[in-house]
């Protein structure tokens, strides 16, 4: 974890974005439609310049703070000028990647398959990257970068959404999500949930547990049916939720003023909370977590792939992503970066490399029309369901 006043200006900044997600959604199938562009076989000299659209925090010059710059060895090393445009939203990344004005995009698991699918990036031949191998083996081949085996861009960092409580307020401490649905009358009004459509995905895996018979597989694959049930039980969550949090540091002061004392948060919140002496702790429950994995990806129409490409390989490589995931609050996607975070037990705290404790997470993927479970004889329902849903359950 990055020092202490650091955490909080890149948690504020980060919480800004707060991974929201769009009402746009993805009628389509898992994105089996591919660029008209062929895939390179090689990497040439660098165009001399890159666009990049990513989340706060993960393309930094020195600008925010001197001391953290990872842009500039980029440039000196590639001859690749960057440009930078932060987006605040998962929906305004695609949006502007749609202009076919940017040639990379860090995509979230809610934003990559509509990327795909509308054909605005393009497939990416990992043999010509060379840290790719040094990737965790579960961040590969997965259904938010990867469809019908064409790979579509570079993991980067990861992380779970965690349950987190106030030790000296819920006891006993809580193995189950249950502390936030089925028992949240025990806290009622001092419950907080993440404010996103995608935060169903948290009620479906709930169900998958406790209520097995509706059938569910995977909590971004429901079925009408299936969504029902889980909107159901997000409405009776409802009545005991204090305050729907979209705002990281926000989420802390509530630990920490005592107005909240159960819900969900991230690794970097849970940090930050015990930094500011709130009695809190964290646990992946019982059922598993939900999180979120994000991907480098090449635009479909840039005009510049050699430095798009350079970027991509650049990024993942260990010393940047050791920077990127300290500065940020996530884990590294690459191995070999533990090795180089300032803080020697980062990796220990954001569980690097604990291939069980990742298999116990639902990465965040987009739902979509073509059940991601494999189902054929069904439709599943698809983001702009899950957004008019959410609507409905907020009421």
């Amino acid at each position: 974890m990055a020092p202490r006043t650091k955490a909080s200006l890149v948690v504020g900044v980060v919480a800004a974005a707060a991974l929201a997600l769009s009402a746009c959604g993805t009628s389509g199938g898992s994105g089996s439609a591919q660029s008209a562009q062929p895939v390179k076989t090689e990497i040439g000299t660098g165009e001399g310049q890159v666009s990049i659209l990513g989340w706060p925090g993960y393309v930094e010059d020195g600008s925010n703070d001197p001391a953290v710059d990872w842009v500039h060895p980029f440039e000196q090393e590639t001859q690749c000028k960057v440009s930078f445009k932060p987006f605040g939203t998962s929906d305004e990344a695609v949006t502007l990647m749609r202009t076919g004005q940017y040639d990379v995009v860090s995509a979230s698991g809610d934003a990559s398959l509509r990327l795909i699918a509308g054909q605005d990036v393009q497939p990416v031949n990992m043999s010509l990257l060379k840290n790719y191998p040094d990737i965790y083996p579960f961040l590969k081949d997965k259904a938010w970068n990867t469809v019908n085996g064409v790979n579509y861009g570079m993991p980067h960092g990861w992380g779970a959404n965690l349950l987190m409580y106030s030790t000296d307020k819920v006891t006993p401490a809580p193995a189950s999500w249950s502390a936030v649905f089925d028992d949240a009358a025990k806290n009622t009004g001092k419950v907080t949930a993440y404010d996103s459509p995608i935060y169903i995905a948290d009620a479906a895996m709930y169900l998958m547990a406790h209520k097995p018979d509706l059938g569910i597989k995977n909590p971004y694959a429901l079925d009408k049916d299936q969504l029902a049930a889980a909107v159901d039980l997000l409405k009776q969550q409802r009545t005991h939720i204090g305050e729907y949090w979209s705002d990281v540091v926000k989420e802390v002061q509530a630990f920490t003023s005592g107005s909240t004392v159960v819900g969900t948060t991230w690794q970097v919140g849970a940090n930050i909370a015990t930094a500011d002496g709130a009695k809190v702790a964290t646990l992946v429950p019982d059922e598993g977590a939900t999180g979120w994995s994000d991907t480098w990806m090449i635009g479909s129409k840039t005009k510049n792939p050699n430095c798009a490409y350079k970027w991509l390989d650049y990024i993942a490589s260990p010393k940047a992503n050791a920077q990127v995931a300290e500065y940020f609050g996530e884990s590294p996607a690459n191995a070999k970066a533990c090795e180089l975070t300032k803080d020697p037990k980062h990796c220990e705290t954001y569980h690097s490399g604990d291939a069980a404790y990742a298999d116990k997470i639902w990465f965040w993927t987009t739902p979509v029309a073509e059940c991601l479970d494999g189902r054929k004889d069904v439709k599943c329902t698809d983001y702009s369901e899950w957004t008019k849903a959410w609507t409905e359950i907020k009421g």
